[in-house]
């Protein structure tokens, strides 16, 4: 395959016959875009083709650019024995070098016509070449991608033309149909007046030169994977948050069980709690027979009973405490002046309560349904 590298005229001068002498870069290491039609591939939009520093550096290749001739613009052939004469206007020395990424070569160019297009502003440099394209895709040492890579690469001619190009690095393609691809542009169309401009975008900390249509599209890429990284680390951060919430909502139901489970009563406090519930009811009614006990508390029952002995006015503005201790010297003059009936029931029985006790054993009974009740309720709930 046909290809051209294209590098600026520098460093021109004159000999003393009036030839001009120029020492140029010519052919760059690294990676040259084409369209895919371009190249052989019309399937591919873009072919990306690998130039190694093996290939461009290669002995036989540096040699292949000694003597060749420089003609004005590219033929429309290769320059061979039969059209030198009428092609040649120069030639390129034999001391051809490494140029860092480039190859550097003298040449010397002998029309006079030429040259003074040269002097007038026909200041690029192109080289005509073939070369082996292999498709072997790959990456390079510096981590870009490739479709093919050039190989056993040969120069035939150096031509110079008159279409420029941005800076001084060289560029496969200038639009000679005999020698290979035009640039490759973002619209796809090879046209001799247009030139390709290449940026350097970052991917992934790799450096890559694109069209200013693929650095747009890269960006728009990038700032799309910024703006979904953006979008999850919110969901991530509401989603903990709903998480933390759903976790103290779970906690604090769990007090509350505790604090449940904390009041259900076991069997021998309910027997307790039975026990002094009957022990109060039978003092209350022992010291006051008519007081009523039903649905009161244990202090309200207290109070009745001290209201029932001694009036209100023994009870008004008096602390639980003081009512309390009122209660307990009535019982205990009570006990003083007669038998302890709830003793009485105690040791006899059931069978042996008079009818004047009568209520106090139905209150006892309720009592003690109404609080196993309760626990069955506590529980339940």
């Amino acid at each position: 395959m046909k290809f051209t590298d294209l590098a600026p005229i520098a460093g021109t001068r004159r000999t003393a016959d009036g030839y001009l002498v120029a020492d140029v870069r010519t052919a760059r290491t690294g990676i040259q875009l084409y369209a895919g039609h371009e190249v052989g591939k019309p399937g591919m939009q873009v072919v990306k083709v690998y130039r190694p520093e093996d290939q461009v550096f290669d002995k036989a290749s540096l040699g292949s650019y000694a003597h060749k001739p420089v003609t004005n613009d590219h033929p429309d052939e290769a320059v061979t024995a039969d059209n030198w004469k009428a092609l040649s206007v120069g030639q390129i020395g034999d001391e051809v070098a490494r140029d860092g990424e480039f190859v550097r070569v003298p040449l010397v160019v002998m029309d006079g016509a030429t040259i003074s297009e040269i002097e007038g502003g026909k200041r690029e440099l192109s080289a005509g070449y073939t070369c082996d394209l292999a498709w072997e895709p790959g990456t390079t040492p510096a981590g870009e991608k490739y479709d093919a890579i050039q190989k056993d690469i040969r120069i035939n001619h150096v031509a110079i033309v008159q279409r420029g190009r941005a800076g001084s690095e060289a560029r496969i393609g200038d639009g000679a149909r005999s020698w290979g691809a035009a640039p490759f542009t973002s619209d796809q169309k090879p046209k001799e007046d247009k030139i390709m401009t290449l940026k350097t975008v970052t991917v992934d900390g790799i450096p890559v030169e694109v069209t200013d249509q693929g650095a747009t599209v890269i960006g728009t890429l990038q700032q799309r994977l910024a703006d979904a990284n953006t979008k999850f680390a919110d969901a991530e951060k509401a989603h903990q948050t709903a998480l933390a919430a759903k976790d103290a909502e779970l906690a604090k139901k769990d007090a509350e069980i505790d604090a449940l489970k904390g009041k259900i009563l076991s069997d021998a406090d309910v027997d307790k709690r039975v026990q002094t519930r009957a022990d109060l009811i039978t003092k209350a009614h022992t010291i006051a027979k008519d007081v009523k006990t039903e649905g009161l508390s244990d202090a309200a029952i207290r109070k009745a009973v001290v209201v029932a002995k001694l009036g209100d006015a023994a009870v008004a503005d008096k602390s639980e405490a003081y009512i309390d201790a009122r209660f307990d010297i009535l019982v205990e003059d009570a006990s003083k002046n007669g038998a302890d009936p709830f003793r009485t029931v105690m040791q006899q029985g059931l069978s042996q309560v008079s009818d004047a006790d009568k209520g106090v054993t139905d209150a006892y009974t309720q009592m003690v349904a109404d609080m196993k009740a309760g626990k069955t309720s506590a529980a339940a709930n």
